[in-house]
C-alpha cells in the first residue's frame, strides 16, 4: 500500500473518527448531510473525524451507522465484542441452496421445460405465500432454487420468439422474487447480479410490466447503496416512468400499479435527500395513481394499491426525519387493510421510527413487537429495527430496558 493512501478501516488499528470519515467518503457523503442524520452539526462531525471528541455514546453511534449503513456495528467502533449486524442480517439457512442456482452454468438442460401456465400458476402461488407466510424468506427460499432452473430451462427451449419473449418475462418476475430472499443477506454481489438479471430478461420480454417490475427493484439497490447512488437510482426510476406513460391511458391495472409503484419511489429518494416538496409531490402522483385502481386490488409485487398509501405517507415523513408529522401519518394509516405480512411488519418497523423520532420510545417499541407479530423475518433482516432495538436496551428505564432486550433476543441482535 502507499504510504499516502487512507488507512483501511478494517484492518488497520484507527481510531472512531478516522473510521467515520472513510466509510462516509466511500459512502459519497457529505460532513453536512451525515450532520443532519444524525442531529449533529457539520462542525461536530468534523471534530470527531479530526479526532478532536472522542467516540460518541451507543444512542450516537446507532445512529451514525443507520446513516452510514454499515454491516457490522464493528466496522464503525473497530471494537469487535460489539461484533452486530445492522443492514446485512443474518445470512439464511437457505441461502446456500439459493446461491449454487444462481451461480449454476451452463443451465441444465435435460428435463422437459415446464409450461408458460404452469411457470405462471407456481409463480402466483410463491408470491402469495410471500406475502402470507411470517417466516417468508424460508418457503421463498424453498421455491427459488426449482423456480429458477425452470424459467431459465423455458427460455432455452422457447420455440418461437413470441415464446421466448412471454418465457423471459416470467424469468425476470422469478428474478425479482429473488431479490425480496436476498435483500440485506451477507451477499451484496449476489443480489447485484440478480437485479441486472431481471432487468436484462425484462428488457428481452418487452413486457411493460415486467420492466417497470425490474425498474423500480433496481432502483431500490442503487438508493440503499448510499447517496452517491441516488442519482443512479433516479435515473432507472424516471427512464421507466417515461417509457410507461404513452402507455398508461388504455393500461391494466398491474401497468398502472407498477407506475405508482415508480412514482412513490421518486418520492422516497427525494425524501432521502431531504427534498420535502419533491417528496410530497411524488406522494401526490403516487396517490392519484392508485385511485384509479379498483378499492380491492394490491399489486402482487411491490404492494402498491389503495390500501398502501397511508403507510407510504409514514416512510415519506420518517425519511424527512418529521417526527410529529410521522406519528402523525401513522396515527391515519390503517396497517389491518395491507394484506400482506412482511409489508405489513415493515409499515410497523416505519412506524418505530416515527415514534421514537418524536420522543415516543415506549410506542416504538410496541410497534416493534407488532411487527415481530406480523412478519418475525422483516425485523431480523431490518436494520432500522435492529438499531432500534439496540439503542434502547440502553435505556435508563428498567422496563424499558428490559423490554427491547427481550425483543433483541427475539429477532437475534443478542444473545439469550
Amino acid at each position: 500500500m502507499s504510504p499516502d493512501a487512507p488507512p483501511d478501516p478494517f484492518t488497520e488499528p484507527i481510531v472512531f473518527g478516522q473510521r467515520m470519515q472513510i466509510l462516509r467518503t466511500r459512502r459519497g457523503m457529505s460532513r453536512d448531510v451525515l450532520a443532519g442524520l444524525v442531529g449533529k452539526s457539520s462542525s461536530w462531525v468534523k471534530q470527531v473525524e479530526g479526532g478532536r471528541l472522542h467516540m460518541p455514546k451507543l444512542p450516537v453511534i446507532l445512529r451514525i451507522a443507520e446513516a452510514l449503513r454499515v454491516r457490522d456495528l464493528s466496522d464503525l467502533t473497530g471494537d469487535q465484542s460489539m461484533a452486530v449486524s445492522l443492514f446485512t442480517g443474518p445470512g439464511h439457512a437457505r441461502l446456500p441452496q439459493v446461491r449454487a442456482v444462481i451461480n449454476e452454468f451452463p443451465v441444465p438442460a435435460q428435463k422437459e421445460a415446464p409450461t408458460q401456465t404452469h411457470l405462471r400458476q407456481r409463480l402466483a402461488r410463491a408470491w402469495t405465500a410471500r406475502h402470507s407466510a411470517p417466516n417468508h424468506r424460508d418457503v421463498i427460499g424453498a421455491l427459488l432454487p426449482d423456480l429458477i432452473r425452470d424459467a431459465q430451462l423455458a427460455v432455452l427451449r422457447s420455440d418461437s420468439a413470441d415464446d421466448r419473449r412471454k418465457a423471459q418475462a416470467v424469468l425476470s418476475e422469478v428474478y425479482s422474487l429473488s431479490q425480496f430472499f436476498l435483500a440485506y443477506q451477507p451477499d451484496a454481489s449476489l443480489l447485484w447480479r440478480v437485479v441486472e438479471r431481471g432487468m436484462v430478461s425484462a428488457q428481452e420480454s418487452e413486457d411493460p410490466h415486467a420492466i417497470g417490475v425490474s425498474a423500480w427493484l433496481a432502483a431500490q439497490a442503487h438508493r440503499d447503496s448510499g447517496p452517491a447512488h441516488f442519482d443512479a437510482a433516479d435515473a432507472v426510476n424516471l427512464a421507466t416512468l417515461r417509457y410507461l406513460e404513452p402507455l398508461l391511458p388504455d393500461a391494466h391495472d398491474d401497468v398502472l400499479a407498477i407506475a405508482g409503484a415508480l412514482q412513490f419511489e421518486a418520492g422516497y429518494t427525494a425524501a432521502r435527500r431531504g427534498d420535502t416538496g419533491t417528496a410530497w409531490r411524488y406522494w401526490d402522483t403516487a396517490r392519484a395513481m392508485a385511485d384509479r385502481l379498483p378499492a380491492d386490488y394490491y399489486h402482487p409485487v411491490t404492494s402498491f394499491s389503495r390500501a398502501i398509501m397511508g403507510a407510504h405517507a409514514v416512510t415519506i415523513a420518517v425519511e424527512l426525519h418529521a417526527g410529529a408529522e410521522s406519528v402523525r401519518q401513522a396515527a391515519a394509516a390503517d396497517a389491518s387493510t395491507i394484506p400482506s405480512r412482511p409489508r405489513r411488519a415493515r409499515h410497523r418497523i416505519e412506524e418505530a421510527r416515527g415514534y421514537q423520532l418524536d420522543g415516543q420510545t415506549g410506542a416504538a417499541l410496541a410497534a416493534l413487537d407488532k411487527a415481530y407479530e406480523a412478519a418475525p423475518e422483516t425485523i431480523r433482516y431490518n436494520g432500522y429495527a435492529r438499531r432500534i432495538v439496540l439503542e434502547e436496551a440502553g435505556s435508563k428505564s428498567p422496563a424499558q430496558r428490559r423490554r427491547a432486550s427481550e425483543l433483541a433476543v427475539k429477532i437475534g441482535v443478542l444473545a439469550a
